[in-house]
């Protein structure tokens, strides 16, 4: 179980660095903003039904972690970028 949390976390948040990412390139609040944080959602409960570790209330702090985490990861990184042009 606990190599299991683990190995979905960093799945959930690689899969959130390329939404994170996109999501600082649009304005706040805007429909592209909205669906790049709330896509990778549906991802998010597949890869943890898929993976078995379902959905204890212990696991979830991690995951959320991770999904905030690959979030902002992308955002900083998308920022980066703009600021060496």
């Amino acid at each position: 179980m606990l190599h299991s949390i683990w190995a979905v976390a960093a799945a959930v948040f690689t899969l959130n660095l390329p939404f994170g990412f996109w999501r600082a390139s649009v304005p706040r609040f805007s429909r592209p903003w909205l669906l790049a944080v709330h896509v990778p959602v549906p991802i998010v409960v597949a890869l943890r039904l898929f993976s078995g570790l379902g959905f204890q209330l212990g696991t979830f702090p991690v995951t959320i972690g991770a999904y905030i985490g690959g979030q902002l990861i992308g955002g900083a990184l998308r920022r980066g970028m703009r600021r060496e042009r």
